[in-house]
């Protein structure tokens, strides 16, 4: 499966022209052959809110427009995206990530680890367990941003049988360390595929770095957005690469095994 990672701009509170965006972008990676786009967190709606009363006026139910119109994207491009949004659910608001297709959704993640910053500061954490979903043979899990360093939030999706994990992001400066090195690691530890896609622009003072990246299993840089310019990312994914977790490097002498030689019994807290 070809993947694309659009690096781009999102406008606070602009539903409309973001969504208009994505759609466009999802128009241009499908012609170059993508079955599946990630877009930024919060890609629907912006980041920096500055209250909880602000930002749920742009959280929807996964059954609301936001939704609504990206499936509409997808169907007319006979694709699939993963992009961010405010997730409404009752009286709570989620910081949310949806995998959607031409027939709706495929799956949702409500981001669990919850940084004190932007949107983040308003919404519940995350209450569902991790899960993986299937789009044309290969198998999809979701974090969001912060939860990229915890390596407990990559490995339950390892474990899960992930072969591609989607990281939605919305990096500011301070995580330019993170963009640069951790994500290269979680692929590597967890012998995955890891599209890590951050957005740029400045937001009520918080500007974006961009760093978006596409790692590979042995968490080797596949495609890199250094600059804070909106770029597209692209990668093959091979499921065969990332469910071998066995690796012979000089027979009878080296092996490794990335989860049969896990110890859980002595990761105590």
């Amino acid at each position: 499966m070809k993947i694309a990672g659009v690096q781009m701009d999102v406008s606070l509170g602009d539903v409309s022209r973001n969504l208009n965006q994505m759609a466009a972008h999802l128009r241009d990676t499908t012609e170059a052959g993508a079955r599946l786009t990630i877009f930024p967190e919060c890609s629907a709606t912006g980041y920096c809110f500055l209250s909880a009363t602000e930002a749920r006026q742009f959280a929807e139910p996964l059954d609301g427009p936001i939704v609504a119109a990206m499936q509409t994207a997808c169907r007319k491009a006979d694709a699939y995206a993963v992009f961010g949004m405010i997730e409404a659910d009752g009286d709570r608001i989620f910081n949310a990530a949806v995998l959607i297709g031409p027939d709706g959704v495929v799956g949702s993640y409500r981001k669990v680890h919850l940084p004190y910053l932007g949107l983040d500061m308003f919404t519940t954490p995350g209450n569902r367990p991790f899960a993986v979903h299937d789009v044309e043979g290969v198998r999809i899990g979701l974090n969001i941003c912060y939860d990229s360093a915890f390596p407990e939030a990559s490995r339950c999706l390892t474990l899960l049988g992930a072969d591609l994990i989607a990281l939605p992001t919305n990096w500011p400066p301070g995580a330019k360390c993170l963009a640069d090195n951790t994500i290269a690691t979680r692929a590597m530890e967890n012998a995955v595929y890891y599209a890590a896609i951050n957005r740029i622009g400045t937001e009520r003072g918080f500007e974006f770095i961009g760093r978006s990246s596409i790692c590979g299993p042995s968490g080797e840089p596949i495609d890199y957005a250094p600059h804070t310019n909106e770029q597209v990312l692209y990668a093959e994914i091979d499921p065969r690469r990332s469910r071998r977790k066995h690796f012979i490097r000089v027979p009878d002498k080296h092996e490794i095994d990335r989860l049969a030689d896990r110890r859980p019994e002595m990761y105590g807290p």
